[in-house]
Order: structure tokens, then sequence, then C-alpha cells
């Protein structure tokens, strides 16, 4: 799976989420940091990629609907460490069945997965 890391996500994650086969890219490979939501979010759609964040702005529906980009997750742990950040993201993804998120919006807190799918036409 195409993955893209918001620059709020530690550069620490990519090569951990690589080894589980994943092609990544973080915001600073492709000189985006500090760039507007809309620019990453626009990014992550071009390259076909799922974004991964810690930043709520990208699970808001109206600016980002589900169907409208490849996928967003959106990522709410109990502690902001980066180490428990990492190993928060990579024990999901490693679980996770991200062609079944693929065009969705997700939001993963320790204790559930909310998932908007695009709706049924």
């Amino acid at each position: 799976m195409k993955l893209k890391l918001d620059e709020n996500l530690s550069r620490h994650l990519k090569p951990v989420l690589a080894a589980m086969g994943h092609d990544v890219l973080t915001v600073a490979d492709e000189n985006l940091l500090s760039r507007p939501d809309t620019e990453i979010a626009h990014a992550a759609k071009d390259e076909n990629r799922i974004l991964l964040t810690l930043d709520i702005e990208f699970a808001d529906l109206r600016k980002y609907p589900p169907g409208s980009h490849p996928g967003v997750i959106l990522f709410r742990p109990y502690s902001l460490s980066p180490i428990s950040v990492n190993k928060f993201i990579a024990d999901f993804i490693h679980h996770a069945d991200l062609d079944n998120l693929s065009a969705c919006v997700a939001v993963v807190d320790p204790i559930h997965v909310r998932v908007r799918s695009p709706k049924k036409v």
C-alpha cells in the first residue's frame, strides 16, 4: 500500500512501515513541511497515497469527504510521545486491512476504529 506520513509524525516511522512492505513517503521527502493542509492532501491524492496523520483537520468530512481522496487515517493515541505514537500506528497498520480503508476517512483511537466510507450512489 502507498502511504504518506504527515509532518506531525516521526520520520522514524517510515522505515518501520516500509519494512512491513508499504511504499512510504513523508511530507519532508517532498519538501512539503509547513505547507497548508490542502497542499499535503493534494499531493497524497496525486500520488494515490493514504494519508496518515495526527492532524484532526484531515478528518473534516466537509473538506475531505470520503471518496474524494485515496484515504485518510487520523490517529488519536492516548500518549503523543513519539515512541508511543510510532508503536500505536505500526501496530494498527500491521493488523489492519488497508484496502478496506481506501477512499475512506478513518479515526483510530485505542478502543475504536470509526470509518466513514464513500456514499453509495
